[in-house]
């Protein structure tokens, strides 16, 4: 079976539709049908089905996906293995981030590189938690730096490998004044509240209302904005509460605002990259890096 195809089908089947599949692949959709057609006569089977207004895969189609994960994953073996052969210690790596965790992991670990592996250039990328993984997926970037959400690939995706990097709980940002702010606050009290946030499909927002739902209420975004010291502001000017990762409040005016810690809900933060990726010579040394930076982490103390 030709690589490309196989290549082709898991691209169909992560984005759900050809020509979502195709935009990833800089392929036209016509291109990609026909390289779904000639696999399904390699295989003798059909391999997809129509889903509303997107596809799916057939028993058959999620068997050769399985085995083609496994063939992609021996592949960036190979490549890293010839990576390490040619002692390939120059080039360039790109790498995924949401903005807080560029700050905290990936710009140290750029400047332990640097010393460390001159050889190594390191390019970054802003992209939210959600975005990146697809990234690496698509092979536009070579890592990710991304946190848990609902929808994330499981631990065990046998497309990705994982490395936690840290942890970190959410703070409650309240309005000065407000009635919650002289005392301990759990997220049930927030019932009712009118609340300031990420918007729908930033991980963030995802496990706030996934906090929510667990003490009982379904939260009510007022304002939205993925940018934190936004988020911040309109509290500050009495427009609601929020939840905010307690890394992220750092360097951030709370001069008008109230933090309290909330039990609870957390960031939990991890690089990714290609299953067998993980070995290649200017990826190793990067994931190393992040590890040290991350490790060194103050993730107790609130702002």
């Amino acid at each position: 079976m030709d690589t490309r195809r196989l290549r082709t089908l898991r691209a169909v089947a992560d984005h759900r539709t050809v020509t979502a599949a195709a935009a990833a692949l800089h392929l036209t959709p016509s291109a990609v049908s026909q390289q779904l057609v000639a696999l399904e006569h390699e295989v003798g089977h059909r391999l997809l089905d129509r889903d509303g207004r997107g596809v799916r895969l057939t028993s058959v189609g999620r068997i050769l996906l399985d085995h083609a994960n496994e063939i992609f994953a021996q592949l960036e073996r190979a490549g890293a293995d010839i990576a390490a052969y040619t002692a390939g210690t120059a080039g360039e790596v790109k790498v995924a981030s949401f903005a807080t965790a560029i700050g905290l992991v990936v710009a140290p670990a750029v400047g332990v590189l640097r010393d460390k592996e001159p050889g190594i250039r390191v390019r970054v990328l802003d992209a939210e938690g959600d975005q990146s993984l697809t990234m690496v997926l698509d092979g536009a970037v070579d890592a990710a730096v991304a946190v848990e959400y609902r929808g994330a690939p499981a631990e065990d995706d046998r497309r990705l490998s994982r490395i936690p990097l840290y942890s970190e709980p959410f703070d409650l940002v309240l309005p000065r004044g407000h009635r919650l702010s002289g005392g301990g606050v759990t997220v049930a009290d927030l019932s009712g509240e009118t609340w300031i946030g990420p918007y729908p499909g930033n991980p963030c927002h995802d496990v706030i209302a996934l906090a929510c739902e667990h003490a009982g209420f379904t939260p009510e975004f007022a304002h939205s904005s993925d940018d934190f010291s936004a988020v911040v502001a309109l509290a500050a000017a009495g427009s609601g509460v929020a939840m905010v990762p307690r890394l992220a409040l750092r360097g951030t005016d709370l001069s008008g605002v109230v933090i309290r810690p909330v039990p609870g809900p957390e960031r939990r933060v991890f690089t990714a990259v290609r299953r067998g990726a993980e070995r290649h010579p200017l990826l190793a040394p990067l994931l190393d890096a992040l590890r040290h930076t991350a490790t060194a982490l103050d993730r107790t103390s609130s702002p």
